[in-house]
């Protein structure tokens, strides 16, 4: 094989859409913590680099096998609920919605799935519907109101995180602990309600909180893959997006679309929390004031993996990664929050990915035009 072959297919691998996608999200990995490591400078220059080390080994840090494994099984149980948001807002952003009520719909699916398991007794599965259901509802709210009122999906969304936290906190005020603002164990309640392992415990030191929640998160994201990628709805949903006017000049019923879209969205993030709070791994309070992070989290997560199901699979476990790690630092020195600052920056950073991939397809032009003119 010629120089010049060798040469022709290095430049069309680096033109590859997914590859310049994988690039652009490890530069922005990279100059995350490399920022959250001048800021770790800043607070207490001694022990910077030991803090740095200590979030990126997370569970490794443990000097045994089977402690590493039994938290690299807590991490994997917070990444799945992390993934769902994440893929709650990748799919609505498909359709050109930025579903920041993730987090509402997140908290709404929490209630739902609760309220059954500790008030109504009710199995686990059916919880997981009632969690699916109570999210999307949630989101369909942000879609009529999107599709017929033209109101803003980041407005009426951030308005029903609100409505949705503090709905959910009286909901669930029934069903807390006498002592504590904490719902009651769901393993001392109702076991029927607990999500089955089938045997996963095993594989991390027989921790309990790794269930099914895992794979199925896996799974809906290979699924929405292939929804997006090979079906007419998938195709439906991203023409919505990128020409809502044209789309329905061309017979698609665009608002509908839109509904469908936040109705999924929500339904997705939903199950997220029935994913977590149904493994018995958290219990909800019902006297906070803030929304939970997950929501959030899961638009780094989404802009990390390059908004592609797949990609986020990857970086939902990153971002959950680093914000495990982040509760190993010496609280008396740095704060936990280090981890959320360095995802953050890398949510920030992910908007310059557009300028990196124009950039790169600049220097490959470039290059290309050069060895063309070279021949010549």
């Amino acid at each position: 094989m010629s120089a010049e072959n060798k040469s022709t297919e290095k430049i069309s691998f680096f033109a590859r859409p997914a590859v310049q996608s994988i690039l652009a999200s490890l530069l922005c990995i990279v100059f995350g913590l490399l920022i959250g490591y001048i800021a770790l400078l800043f607070i207490n220059a001694k022990g910077a680099t030991e803090a740095i080390i200590t979030i990126i080994k997370n569970y490794f840090t443990y000097p045994t096998k089977a402690a590493a494994l039994k938290y690299f099984g807590n991490t994997l149980v917070k990444a799945a609920p992390l993934l769902m948001c994440a893929l709650s807002i990748q799919f609505c952003y498909q359709a050109g919605l930025f579903n920041i009520g993730a987090a509402g719909q997140y908290v709404a699916g929490a209630g739902a799935s609760l309220f059954c398991a500790l008030k109504l007794g009710l199995p686990w599965y059916v919880c997981l519907i009632a969690a699916f259901v109570a999210g999307g509802i949630f989101g369909v709210v942000v879609g009529i109101l999107k599709a017929y009122l033209n109101v803003n999906e980041v407005i009426s969304g951030i308005m029903l995180n609100w409505i949705g936290l503090y709905t959910v906190n009286m909901l669930l005020s029934g069903v807390k602990e006498t002592a504590s603002p904490y719902t009651v164990t769901l393993a001392s309640t109702n076991k029927a309600a607990v999500l089955p392992s089938i045997g996963l415990e095993k594989l991390f030191s027989n921790n309990k909180y790794v269930t099914i929640a895992i794979p199925l998160a896996i799974l809906i994201a290979v699924l929405l893959k292939v929804i997006l990628s090979m079906t007419v709805f998938g195709y439906e949903i991203k023409a919505t997006g990128i020409a809502k006017d044209a789309a329905k000049y061309s017979g698609m019923k665009e608002k509908r679309n839109i509904i469908l879209t936040l109705f999924i969205g929500g339904a997705l993030a939903g199950l997220g929390a029935a994913f977590l709070y149904l493994t018995g791994y958290e219990q909800w309070s019902v006297t906070q004031s803030s929304v939970p992070g997950m929501g959030f989290n899961g638009i780094a997560a989404t802009f990390l993996g390059g908004l592609d199901p797949i990609g986020t699979i990857f970086a939902s476990y990153f971002i959950q990664h680093i914000t495990s790690g982040g509760s190993y630092l010496d609280k008396n020195i740095y704060p936990s929050q280090i981890s959320d600052f360095i995802s953050a920056i890398i949510i920030y950073l992910c908007g310059f990915v557009l300028f990196f991939k124009y950039f790169l397809n600049s220097r490959i032009r470039n290059k290309k035009n050069n060895a063309e003119g070279g021949n010549k």
